[in-house]
């Protein structure tokens, strides 16, 4: 029927990794209202289509600009903190200097890395997730590996795995813990990262995946972008993310994707 056909295809859209895409009603059939409805969504997906595309392009491209003065800035304060004539004023200033350029740039770097997972992939080979992971993870943090293999792009799943790694490590206590788990699931690969932490209430976990949002004790360590980029990753490979407070602190982060 053509009212389901509408249905159907507005659902996909909704659920698939990349808005908009290509995909459309395209409805064939007599000049009623169900192909006006059909006719009026396709025009508004192709114009959503466009938006996310030029904002993706704005973001990439804007990143790119300012990684050039970031670091010609970088070498001009490495440059003048080296002179043999430099005071001790000089150089401690310098390394604040350096301290927060590198932080712009670790800003720029993740911008580009969001602008990319948010795109369709271009790439997709055999990918273990417990091989990322061991090349991956330092070796304080706990391991529990089975093959988990889906399909996708090696690179953008080693940040993935980077990202979630990173994030159990930087928001941890000084004696804490770090465990990840990879395994298979019917028809998914599983990758569960669990850490000890401080305690977060359950109605801050969904806000942790927002692009920026960064908690107080370690604002000024990170970006806000790991978990923005994770989540894009996932939903780029057709899969999801999702996060649990655990209630003596810390958080369990669990990635499900489709299955090789």
């Amino acid at each position: 029927a053509p009212l389901r056909q509408v249905t159907e295809t507005a659902r996909r859209i909704a659920a698939a990794a990349d808005p908009g895409g290509h995909a459309r009603i395209a409805l064939r059939g007599p000049e009623d209202e169900v192909k006006d409805l059909a006719d009026a969504f396709d025009v508004m997906v192709e114009r959503l289509d466009r938006s996310f595309d030029a904002q993706r392009r704005f973001v990439a491209n804007a990143s790119h600009e300012l990684r050039t003065p970031l670091t010609l800035n970088r070498s001009v304060v490495e440059v003048a903190m080296r002179r043999r004539t430099a005071s001790d004023d000089v150089r401690e200033l310098g390394s604040k200097l350096l301290h927060i350029n590198a932080r712009h740039e670790r800003l720029i770097t993740g911008l580009l890395l969001l602008a990319k997972s948010e795109s369709a992939l271009t790439e997709r080979c055999p990918v273990d997730l417990a091989a990322l992971v061991a090349h991956v993870a330092p070796d304080d943090v706990s391991q529990h590996l089975a093959e988990a293999s889906t399909i996708g792009d090696a690179l953008m799943l080693e940040r993935l795995v980077h990202n979630l790694v990173e994030n159990a490590l930087r928001h941890n206590n000084d004696d804490g813990w770090a465990e990840v788990t990879t395994r298979m699931a019917p028809g998914r690969a599983e990758l569960s990262v669990a850490n000890s932490g401080p305690v977060i209430p359950a109605g801050e976990v969904p806000a942790l995946f927002d692009p920026f949002h960064r908690r107080a004790r370690v604002a000024a360590e990170g970006a806000g972008l790991g978990l923005s980029i994770v989540r894009s990753v996932a939903h780029a490979h057709g899969g999801e993310v999702v996060a649990r407070a655990r209630p003596e602190g810390g958080l369990v982060v669990v990635v499900s994707l489709p299955a090789a």
